[in-house]
Order: structure tokens, then sequence, then C-alpha cells
């Protein structure tokens, strides 16, 4: 079965500000915190802002202390007025597209005019917006209603931002050939249109739809409608327990789309289920999959990729292919992933749900595993080399205390009490680490500055590529448990633009020290690594390879294959 996901699927830019907005606040700022109304139409993130002690208000209270955030639909201009007045902070996270909607309203309605608002009439935006209009504003969800309206002197016509692009054009019509004096404004969010008009597209080309997102969601409203006007079998479903699996067996494609308001976790969520199901169906390759998902979830598959890419910096080095240094590089990398798999079960919760139930349902056998591994790692370590046992005790106490609040017995740190606190730390000191169990550590006895330095530049490139990544996948749910990883310093553009440079960088280091004569020729063939991970990376920006098991074991692939260019060449 093809699955397809909606480019267009998820967060729109104004709900993504608002999640942004509140999850700041909840991170940086001091005293209690809760939004006026739910501040998106989504259970799930509602779940998850109660869950980090954000609460929702329905009244405003007479008195109020901490910060309050306007919910992304916007509320009337007096509620805010009456929240700063009972002590409230406020931060109004107001999508800035429904902001123009108030302001055209606000403006007119200084000039005597009528606002004539085409949408759902309890819908918070809508509820909203007649504020701005005083006792002149008039809401309209159809032809009909919009006909029944008295004719005005004056008139300003609106949309909701998620209001049915098609529907809006209609009425706008009739009301041109009938009152050509109203001002009409196109406010329909861009957005949404795209949206709504993928949605038809992906549903044509598919044998069902499966539309994610909050049941009182307008806009996600809408998208179901859309998909269930094509004559596609489809859904509206907010969880992955409501999928209709029958439904989907009949199908040879089906496409995922959701609402602007749907968070990516969800969608991921939606989409590997759907996998699952598919995989478990298929008796022929069953064990493959459950065999290649234990591997990921346990990191015995990263822990390979080590051992591999110890093997192929060896091979750069020309130092001769001892099993001990890419064993020790293994066990190191597995016990500190499954270390740090432990503590983040509460992000791992959002950006990988399977993974994150695994560890909770099998926390001791895998701490047993992560003890041992660790040890053994340090035994082999110091039977070969003390000066190596030495730095890999070192870089092993660095990986523990990681999550722990080692500065807070230090003055002046700031409110960094754990390397965990420090921005962007996690993605370089992995990289850093593995750049040194897989380059560094095997050359101890034998170290040459310049081959040295090419294979952990090689190693260090590589990991902070596949680390950083998966930082950018992993965005929303990294902001949700306050982890400042470097994705959300710079930003998803630039991130991947930087992953994309450093992976060209290696590539062109490795030709130059292969031509001349640093490396050899294993050189040239590591050159291709990089070049073949930029195009994965690519091909998933372009929905080509979904977020999931697939994308995670191709990407760790390429560190096997880093090990099987360094034994056989």
């Amino acid at each position: 079965m093809k699955i397809t996901i909606a480019k267009t699927a998820g967060f729109c830019m104004g709900v993504r500000r608002a999640v942004d907005m509140v999850l700041d606040a909840a991170n940086r700022t001091q005293g209690p915190i809760c939004t006026y109304g739910p501040l998106i139409h989504n259970p799930q993130v509602q779940e998850m802002l109660r869950e980090k002690g954000i609460p929702s208000i329905k009244e405003i209270p007479e008195k109020g202390e901490g910060t309050v955030l306007v919910r992304a639909h916007g509320v009337p201009p007096q509620d805010k007025i009456a929240l700063e007045t009972a002590g409230f902070k406020v931060i109004d996270a107001t999508c800035p597209r429904v902001i123009r909607v108030q302001t055209i309203i606000g403006k007119h309605h200084r000039k005597g005019y009528t606002a004539i608002i085409i949408g759902d009439a309890d819908h918070p935006e809508v509820r909203g917006l007649l504020g701005y209009a005083g006792d002149r504003g008039f809401t309209a969800s159809s032809l009909e209603d919009v006909k029944a309206l008295p004719a005005f002197d004056k008139a300003v016509v609106v949309a909701q931002t998620t209001q049915d692009t098609s529907l809006y054009r209609e009425i706008t019509q009739w009301i041109t050939e009938n009152h050509s004096h109203y001002k009409i404004h196109d406010t329909i969010c861009n957005s949404t249109e795209k949206r709504q008009a993928e949605t038809r597209q992906i549903a044509q080309q598919s044998d069902a739809v499966v539309v994610v997102g909050g049941k009182h969601s307008g806009n996600t409203q809408r998208l179901a409608q859309i998909a269930k006007a094509t004559g596609k079998p489809s859904m509206h479903i907010e969880d992955v327990s409501e999928l209709d699996y029958q439904l989907l067996d009949r199908a040879d494609s089906v496409a995922i789309t959701a609402g602007a308001s749907t968070p990516n976790w969800i969608i991921n969520k939606t989409c590997r289920a759907i996998e699952e199901h598919i995989r478990a169906s298929q008796k022929k390759n069953r064990f493959f999959f459950q065999a290649r998902n234990l591997l990921l979830k346990t990191n015995a598959l990263l822990a390979m990729g080590a051992g591999c890419l110890t093997w192929a910096c060896a091979s750069l080095q020309g130092l001769d292919h001892t099993l001990i240094h890419a064993t020790v590089a293994a066990l190191y990398v597995l016990s500190m992933q499954i270390l740090n798999n432990l503590l983040t079960i509460s992000s791992d919760r959002y950006n990988h749900p399977d993974r994150a139930g695994f560890y909770e349902t099998h926390k001791k056998t895998m701490t047993a595993v992560a003890l041992v591994s660790g040890g053994a790692g340090l035994l082999l370590s110091f039977s070969h080399s003390i000066t190596a046992f030495m730095l890999l005790i070192l870089m092993s106490f660095l990986g523990l205390t990681y999550n722990l609040d080692i500065f807070s017995v230090l003055p002046g740190i700031g409110r960094f009490k754990a390397l965990k606190d420090i921005p962007g730390s996690k993605t370089i000191l992995i990289a850093a680490a593995w750049g040194t169990v897989t380059s560094i550590l095997p050359a101890m006895e034998d170290f040459n500055s310049l081959s040295v330095g090419i294979s952990f530049g090689f190693a260090t490139g590589m990991v902070f590529a596949r680390t950083a990544f998966f930082n950018v996948l992993e965005m929303q749910g990294d902001r949700i448990t306050g982890k400042e990883t470097l994705p959300l310093i710079l930003g998803e553009t630039r991130s991947l633009a930087l992953i994309k440079g450093v992976l060209i960088a290696l590539t062109l280091m490795l030709l130059f020290a292969a031509a001349l004569g640093v490396t050899g020729p294993i050189g040239f063939l590591l050159a291709t690594l990089p070049i073949l991970l930029i195009n994965t990376i690519v091909r998933c920006e372009n929905g080509y390879l979904l977020p999931g098991s697939n994308l995670e074991f191709l990407v760790d692939a390429h560190f096997i294959l880093a090990g099987f260019l360094g034994i056989f060449f």
C-alpha cells in the first residue's frame, strides 16, 4: 500500500506561532501561566498543555495573577482589556492572519460600516471578530443566510480565515451582483486554500483518505467534507484508535491530510499505525519488519553502525582492522543511547511513541543492557590501552551526567543547571563523542594528526548530520519538553541548509584527501556517503520518504555501508 502525507498537513503558521509562544512562555516564565480559552482546537495539544501545568480558563476572574495567552483564534478587544484589568500579563497569540481581519473590521467600524462575516457563528474566531464590529456585526454561514440579511448603506464583507474558499467565492459573486457598493475583502488564509486544494488533489489520486485533527476544528471539518465530496472512502479521526482498518484494507493507496491545528506527532503516529497494520498483514515480510523494529528500538542497529564507522575510520587512517576497536565503539554507543532513551521517554511520547512505550515496558531490562554494555566496553578498552581507557572513562562520565544538575552548585552559571540546558549541546556532543570513539581511540598507539583529523571530521560530520536531521523532525516534541536543540535555535530551514553544507564539506574533504594520497582510494569511496545522505534528506523533504522506521533504518544504513567499504576496500 502506498501512503501519501499531504505537504500542507499539520500546523499552519498561526497555530505553530501560538504553540511556540505558549511553550516558550512555560519554559522561561516564572509564575502561573494559562490560556484564555483553548489555545487551538486540538484535544491532544490541550492535554499536553494541561500536563505541563498550563490550564485553560473559560471566564475572566476579577483578580488574576501570572501570564495568560490569548488563543490563536483571537478574542473581542474588550476581553483583552478585562484580562489586563484583572492583573494578568497578557501575551497575544492571535494568528497574524486573524489580526488582519480584526483590523479591517475595526477600521471600517470607525467609519460607520456594517461588518458581514462569512463563517460559523459559534466559532471562537468569529465571536472574536464580532467584538471589533460593535453593534454592527452580522454572521452568515451560507448564501441563504446572506440573502436573508437586510440591505446596508455601507458594509464590509470578510471571511473567517478557515472558511471554504469555494463557498466564499459563491457568496461574494452574489454580493457583487446584488450589492456592488459593499466592500469585499479576501481574508481566507492562503494556507487554508492550499490545504483544501491539496486535499482535493490527493483524494482523487488515492483509494482512501484519512483526515486527522480535532472534531471541533472548523478547518479540519472542512477538509473532511472536501475529502468526502470527492466520493472516495474517507474518515475523520482525532486519534489512531479511531482508524477503520477494514476500510483501509480495501485500498491500495491512502492519503493522509490534517487540519491546521494538528501536531506533527499525531500525523506521524497515524502514518506509523497504518504502516504497522500493513506489515502485520504481510506474513512473508512480518519477521523482517519485526526484527528491524527491534534493532531500531534497542539501538542495536545504531551500535552496529558505530562499529562499522570505526572500521571505515581505521581504513582512512591506514590502521590495521582490529575488531576490538569496533566492538568498544559499538558497546559505548549502545550504552549511551539506551541511557539517553531511558531519560527522554517524556519527549519520545511525542517523537517516538512506539519507542517510548517499549522503554517504559522494558525499563529494567534495557537499564541492565546499558550498564553491561558500558562496563564491557570499558574492560575491553582497559585490556588494550590505558590511555584509551581513561579517555573512555571521561566520555562515559560526560554521557552519564548530561541530564544531571551538575552546575547547580556553581555561582554565575545562570539558567544552565546541566549540560542538556546548553542550547544545541546534544547535537554537538553526540557528534564529538562518536568521532572520538570511532577515530581517536583506535589511533592512540599510532597517532597521525592529519589522518586522525580527516577521519574524525568524517565521523563527526556524518553523525552531526544524522542527529541534527532527526532533531529537525522532532522539533515539536523537543519544544514541548523544553529541550533547546540546534534546530530550535536556528529554525528548520537554516538547520537543513547547515546539515547539507556540512555533508558537502565532508565530500570535498575526502576527495581532496584521497587525491593528495593522504587516505588512499578509500577516501573516494567514502566521499559518496555524504552525498547519499543528502539525497535521503531531500527525498524526505519532498515527501518521497515519510518519517518513521523506514527513514530511520535508511539513515543508519549509511554507517553500515561505511563499514563494508572499509572492510572490502
